[in-house]
């Protein structure tokens, strides 16, 4: 077993040194490059007096990004990647907790950091950077200090507060996720990837890692090819990618087009998806066009390093079943608890807890954050360990399989009952014409409300909801949306959402 995560870099160039590792449209670089280039940076920043530090990567999401992650690495540093479509204020909130001393960009962005607020620390262009010529002994005498539980990056999450937090992950959790990850999706140096997150998310870490351990090639695809179904599967034709590890906005963007009625993607034979439940009919699209391949549903938090359970679909699913996250990794334990810390009965929701190797070493400056949901095991009193608290609520279903339900933040009290959200947003996924659904909970005027995208009026959507939701779950406004907001890795954008409800309530009141 590895235990620094530039092992698999090392072992992957020398089997493999001319073999395209990283690439996009315009360009790729191979193992033998990403390798050299990684080692000149990783050397400059030593000798520049970079150790144990954050170091920002500010670049256009490129091979070139991907390589400097490497050199970070190679100089005991951990990198922060910041994508260039980030805006501007977030990142001035980056900048305020890392308080980084120097930044890598590239010819694009190094005239946009010096508009950042709070930094005055050191630019340093990756072209030239790129160039400095290695020093064995340097980066040797550094490796030899290095232990598995140094960080390797800090990815930041949304905050609840407004304020982003740093999740920082060291060798150990990496490797652990990195081989689980592999074997699950059974990754080969034949594997080729599209990469669909930007860089600063850690998804991204599916393709990358994968390819660093495996020596499979990762496709940097065009983010405005997610806006138009036919030409993104005719990307995946052209450079023959065969797996894909997407969230589930990036799959049902395609089937709900009615795609596969003119293309489908012909080399693909593994489908990993995550981040939010699959609608049923979705996925039989997609089981119907590519009735070979293998479907895995994957679930973790960026808490613990991304991705802790996997399901592989083996079976057919009913309209309004929730397809499971499966079982966890090896190595990995999930525990569910109730609003006591105990077990909770069979077949009753829990909290999703994660207790294993792979937990993350908690949020970067932010002790106060990282104690509230990186806790002492409530099951276990004897010695001190912890588990992450993950705010999801999960139950087992009669085939001992864990099911996600919602999370914590979307389970509401309204007209006296319990309801879950994500139970409403699954009945209006059933309703033919749906492309995407979600539901919103106006706390303050107690009112439930909808908001989908499709070819269905709103008074036929809630004429078929109210033939199989109780009164009580009927949203109490709809609203039609030609395309529904999504973040910058794929989610429903709930934050927008909320803010549309506000305005929408101005403008009543």
């Amino acid at each position: 077993m590895q235990r620094n995560i530039l092992e698999y870099l090392e072992c992957t160039a020398g089997r493999f040194p001319d073999k395209i590792a990283f690439a996009n449209e315009a360009m790729g670089m191979t193992f033998g490059e990403v390798s050299q280039v990684s080692r000149n940076i990783g050397t400059c920043l030593l000798k520049r007096g970079y150790q144990k530090e954050p170091v920002v990567i500010y670049m256009q999401k490129h091979p070139h990004m991907i390589a400097a992650f490497w050199g970070v690495v190679y100089s005991s540093c951990f990198y922060v990647p910041i994508d260039e479509e980030m805006p501007k204020f977030r990142i001035s909130l980056i900048f305020q907790n890392l308080k980084p001393r120097a930044v890598i960009c590239d010819e694009t962005t190094c005239g946009e950091i010096k508009d950042i607020r709070d930094f005055e620390g050191e630019i340093l262009l990756y072209e030239e950077i790129a160039e400095e010529p290695e020093d064995f002994g340097l980066l040797a005498a550094i490796r030899d200090r290095a232990i598995d539980t140094d960080p390797i990056y800090i990815v930041f999450t949304s905050g609840s507060t407004g304020v982003p937090k740093g999740v920082l992950a060291c060798h150990r959790s990496v490797i652990d996720y990195v081989e689980n990850l592999t074997e699950v999706l059974g990754i080969t140096e034949d594997s080729v990837l599209a990469n669909q997150t930007p860089l600063y998310f850690d998804a991204c870490l599916k393709e990358l890692f994968s390819s660093l351990k495996c020596g499979a090639t990762t496709y940097l695809t065009p983010k405005s090819l997610f806006m138009f179904p036919v030409r993104l599967v005719e990307f995946l034709n052209e450079y023959k990618i065969n797996t894909v590890c997407w969230v589930v906005s990036a799959l049902t963007m395609i089937s709900s087009m009615n795609t596969f009625d003119k293309i489908t993607p012909k080399y693909l034979h593994t489908i990993a998806f995550g981040s939010e439940v699959f609608p049923v009919r979705q996925f039989r699209l997609w089981k119907k066009a590519l009735p070979d391949a293998r479907f895995i549903n994957l679930y973790g938090p960026t808490e613990a390093t991304g991705m802790s359970c996997y399901y592989e679909v083996e079976r057919e699913f009913e309209e309004g079943e929730s397809i499971p996250i499966g079982r966890p990794f090896k190595n990995t334990e999930i525990l569910l608890l109730d609003g006591d810390n105990k077990i909770p009965k069979k077949g009753e929701p829990g909290e999703i807890c994660i207790r294993g190797t792979a937990l993350t070493l908690g949020y970067y400056k932010d002790k106060e954050r990282t104690d509230q949901v990186f806790v002492q095991n409530p099951l276990n009193d004897c010695y001190h360990e912890l588990i992450y608290r993950t705010g999801d609520i999960g139950k087992y279903n009669e085939y001992g399989e864990l099911l996600f339900l919602s999370r914590k933040d979307c389970q509401i009290k309204h007209m006296g009952h319990r309801i879950e959200l994500g139970e409403i947003e699954a009945h209006v996924h059933q309703v033919d014409g749906i492309h995407s659904a979600c539901c919103i909970y106006d706390k303050e005027k107690e009112k439930i409300t909808l908001f989908y995208s499709g070819v269905i009026e709103t008074k036929e959507l809630v004429a078929n909801l109210k033939k199989t939701l109780p009164r009580y779950m009927i949203p109490n406004h709809v609203y039609s949306l030609e395309t529904m907001p999504l973040t910058a890795n794929g989610k429903v954008d709930r934050t927008t959402l909320k803010q549309m409800i506000k305005s929408e309530r101005t403008r009543r009141e």
